[in-house]
């Protein structure tokens, strides 16, 4: 195991952003503290030997660019927050809206644009960066001062771990996650509809056409959601509305480590499994993706790459019928994900 620490650019302050490179077992992983973003990971397969599975951008100037949010850490709030506000202990708190009439990812300078503090440390079997970041009372509009935790690690059995945590001194909504794209045939191979998902949810949050909850969890039976059973991505793709925006609800105990997520690519022979301790995971198949310069001479288009972002459920904190996403003095918000590879 090891930790290679590298400047990966300066900003137009003059502040560097470093890349730290994480080796363990067989795979390598590098990350950003630039928005605390996950920029390459490396895993072999028996058919075509190791290739990067996560799309990204050649340079650092690319990522202080970066509309799609690729690999970013994104906060305070992940995911839609309807009409930019939301009500809290008699106040209406009221956002930047980045989306329409929505605030995404924690509006207009989330955490995935700021500069995190890093320290690279070895714990038993594996080997981790912890990023850390303080937001200020007022930040993007929310309240409370809040400190942020994040560490990202490889185990020498070939698994990515995301460890999110954060304590605020006032009352505020809280979700972390990570925005990876990920295409395990490798970035830049094409489009991910030939993948085969299973998804640990029996039912999902609905949205409306702004891709905001209307506060019913439906169950996926006989529809186009269904992933309970194995199958292509491209196979209910279109009865979908073309793609997959949508928060699934994950089968288990919240709070507990539980499978949400299985991927398995049949051209390399790699699978990936994912576990959360959060309510959902926001399966997303790269539907905005629109032509965008990659790493390694890599365009995306389309489907080109997929996320399952790990959370609690969007537009949370304006529906109490959701599980409780509001932290503060006394409660600190500690969530944990799972990434296991075979080949």
């Amino acid at each position: 195991m090891k930790v290679i620490k590298k400047t990966f650019g300066l900003l137009s302050s003059g502040k560097k952003v470093y890349l730290y490179t994480l080796k363990a077992g067989d795979l390598s992983l590098s990350i950003s503290s630039l928005g605390a973003t996950l920029t390459a990971l490396y895993i072999p397969s028996r058919k075509r030997g190791k290739e990067d599975v996560l799309l990204g951008y050649p340079t650092l100037e690319a990522y202080t660019h970066n509309k799609p949010y690729i690999g970013v850490t994104v906060g305070r709030y992940g995911n839609r927050i309807g009409k930019g506000q939301f009500p809290l202990q008699g106040r209406q708190y009221t956002l930047y809206k980045n989306d329409g009439e929505n605030t995404l990812h924690g509006g207009r300078r989330g955490f995935d644009k700021l500069r995190w503090k890093a320290d690279a440390y070895e714990e038993r079997d594996g080997v981790f960066v912890r990023f850390e970041l303080e937001s200020p009372a007022g930040d993007e509009g929310f309240p409370g001062k809040l400190k942020a935790a994040v560490s990202y690690g490889l185990t020498k059995s070939n698994e990515v771990i995301a460890d999110y945590a954060a304590q605020v001194d006032a009352p505020c909504p809280v979700n972390l996650t990570n925005h990876a794209y990920y295409n395990l045939a490798g970035e830049g191979s094409g489009d991910i509809l030939n993948h085969e998902v299973t998804l640990y949810a029996a039912s999902y949050v609905e949205v409306d056409r702004n891709l905001v909850p209307t506060g019913e969890l439906v169950p996926v039976r006989q529809s186009p959601f269904d992933f309970r059973t194995r199958k292509p991505v491209r196979q209910d793709i279109e009865a979908a509305g073309g793609g997959y925006d949508h928060c699934f609800v994950v089968d288990g105990e919240v709070g507990q480590l539980r499978p949400c997520a299985e991927v398995y690519e049949g051209s390399s022979g790699r699978t990936m499994r994912v576990f959360t301790t959060q309510p959902g995971v926001q399966f997303y198949t790269g539907n905005f993706l629109d032509g965008i310069q990659g790493k390694g001479g890599s365009v995306y288009h389309k489907h080109d790459g997929f996320c399952l972002e790990t959370q609690h459920f969007p537009d949370t904190p304006n529906r109490p019928e959701f599980p409780a996403a509001f932290y503060g003095p006394g409660k600190g918000y500690h969530e944990k994900a799972l990434f296991a590879f075979d080949w």
